[in-house]
This record gives structure tokens, sequence and C-alpha cells, in this order.
């Protein structure tokens, strides 16, 4: 049988608790302050100031934030945009990372040294645009997708992952005739469902949240993906001067507090919505793919 805890024992484990709590309260009291106060109305969110439970259900906020269709199809285009963005993204990683984790590549440490590179030094904002705008992609939303498709850090978990995977998986499936895109689908994707889960949502999280690119990139406020679009509604909502296109006459500004902590609440609700189904994998794929350099 275990013995007992001593006392010190049972007091650090109480320590420990209390200052998780503590940690966990400070964390999700904000997020309840923000949804409760999207779901409250106006009087009472002026005279308390702090609300986690709204005394009268009012849904004003989000009726005015969906009084357009403007927002909705902005959320088509955020999510078009996110999950096409995702798959070409772990497409392309996929494909890179895998050919830099053989070792028989020739010139994979000079490849890996400027993918290194990127990440400390790139050529900014203005270099950035020239190339989308030569290569035609103004007013397109290729704009926000194949500037950032492959991402530099995620490249290198997924290669780092790889690596890990035992070499004999390879072998055997070249005696059996497989060839390297077989091995590459049948083999090592499988196997690295961990690293796919995380990195896909690194990258979705990225092109939900897009909004310097598509300020750059698009013109036509009709492909605004909604964080513009949200944005747009924020400064409406405060009575500030602000560009109404593609908004209805009738586009009325309610008070803006309820509309921004509504507006926290639509951006931010679709990536909490998919991060329960990814979380088994998320610290598992974050941790293997950092073993080895």
């Amino acid at each position: 049988m275990l013995q007992d805890k001593s006392w010190a024992s049972r007091l650090f484990d109480a320590v420990n608790y209390t200052l998780l709590f503590i940690i966990a309260m400070i964390t999700v009291i904000p997020f309840l302050h923000v949804i409760a106060g999207s779901f409250t109305t106006v009087q009472e969110l002026a005279q308390k100031r702090f609300v986690l439970f709204p005394t009268v259900f009012s849904l004003d906020a989000y009726r005015y934030i969906f009084s357009t269709n403007v927002l909705v199809k902005a959320l088509g285009v955020s999510v078009g945009v996110t999950l096409f963005g995702t798959l070409l993204s772990m497409f392309l990683t996929s494909l890179m990372a895998y050919g830099l984790a053989r070792r028989n590549l020739d010139g994979r440490n000079l490849i890996m040294f400027l993918v290194v590179f990127t990440m400390l030094f790139n050529g900014g904002m203005i270099p950035t645009f020239l190339i989308v705008k030569g290569m035609g992609l103004i007013d397109s939303y290729l704009a926000l997708i194949i500037p950032s498709a492959i991402n530099a850090f995620n490249l290198i978990i997924m290669r780092n992952f790889f690596q890990n995977l035992p070499d004999g998986l390879e072998e055997s499936a070249r005696i059996d005739g497989c060839s390297d895109w077989g091995i590459l689908f049948r083999i090592v994707i499988p196997l690295s469902m961990p690293a796919i889960a995380t990195i896909s949502l690194f990258y979705a999280v990225t092109y939900w949240n897009t909004y310097m690119t598509a300020i750059l990139y698009l013109n036509d406020a009709a492909k605004w993906p909604v964080q513009i679009i949200l944005r747009q509604i924020v400064i409406l909502a405060s009575g500030i001067s602000a560009d109404t296109s593609g908004f209805d006459d009738g586009f009325i500004a309610p008070p803006e507090q309820t509309v921004k902590m509504a507006v926290i609440v639509v951006a931010t609700l679709p990536v909490l919505l998919v991060y329960p189904f990814l979380q088994k994998h998320f610290a598992k794929g974050a941790l293997l793919g950092s073993i080895k350099g």
C-alpha cells in the first residue's frame, strides 16, 4: 500500500491547486464577461460595467451585426479562404518537409538554411506587394493564400516530426515496391496525424485572422473577409466615419460596447468550436515535432 502523503506534500498540492484555479479564473472570466456582455442590454452593461450573468437577455448586438448580408458573405469568404488555404498549405508543407527530412537529399542543409533565414529576414511589405501585383493577384482571393502558403516555423516542425519516424518503415515500403508518393501518403501522413492536426490548426487560425493582407491586396469591399467587416462594424458603432460600401441604408449603429463584445464572439467562436476536436493531437504534435533539430 502507498503511504499517506505527508502534511508538506498535501500543503504543496493545495497551494498548486489554488494557484492553478486562480490562473484559470483569470483566463476564463474575461471570456465569460465578453460573452455575457454581448447578450445583455446596454442599460445593464452601463450600470454594472462588469457582467457575468445578464439579468435581461438581449440579442440587439447580434441583430445589428447580422442586419445585413455583408457579414454572412464575409463569413463565407473567410471560411472558404481558411479551408482552401489550410489544405494547400498542408499539402505544400508536407511535400517540402518530407523532402527535407530525407538524409540523402543533396543540398538539404542549404535549403534549410534559406528557410530559417526567412524567419529572421524578409523583404518587407512593399517588395511583397510588388510581387503580388506583378503576379496579377490584386483583388484575388489567392493573394490571401499564396504569399503565406508555407510558414517556415510550421515547416521545421513537420520536417522534424518526419525525421522522428523509424527508417525501417520506409525501407520496408521500398522493398514492397512503394514509390516516394506512396510512402508519403500511405505511411508517413497516416503516422503523422498529431503533427498534421497541430500545423493545420496553426494555418487555419492564420487564415481565419487574415486582416492586413486583405487590406493591402483586396480593393473590392465585396471580397473582404470577416475580420475587416467586423472592424468596420465596430467603427460604425463607435460613431466614427468608415467605409460603409455594401451595408444596407437602414444599418443603424447600436451602442458601441455591446457590439464590440458581439464582434469578439463572432470572430473567435469558429476557432473555439474547432479546437476541441484537435486538442488531443495538439500538445503531442507540437512536442514531438520539436525533439530533434
